[in-house]
């Protein structure tokens, strides 16, 4: 049960994380064509890299932005990529390998 619980943590954050993501790379976009401060790229990259890589591709295909960007265009894939292995390793050291 007690595993349980860290995997609906973890599900919880990156429901959230993945949402507040995609909602900042609408602001940029929405900032970006009415020449308004914008979010620095390394911003939208950390919010990627902590968990919201599905909301960062989502965000991006939404509202095509930052799409042709190589570090955005590979880099968020990659991420994703990155945060699935571990996630996945964390499923099978705290569920499957007892």
């Amino acid at each position: 049960m007690r595993d349980f619980n860290w995997l609906y943590i973890i599900f919880i954050y990156l429901a959230a994380i993945n949402i507040v993501t995609f909602f900042l790379y609408g602001i940029d976009k929405w900032k970006a064509k009415r020449a308004k401060w914008r979010i620095e790229e390394s911003t939208l990259l950390w919010w990627a890299a902590f968990g919201g890589s599905i909301g960062a591709l989502l965000g991006m295909k939404t509202w095509h932005h930052k799409t042709l960007h190589k570090k955005f265009k590979f880099g968020v894939p990659v991420i994703l990529i990155a945060q699935i292995v571990i996630i996945g390793v964390i499923i099978y050291y705290t569920c499957i390998a007892r």
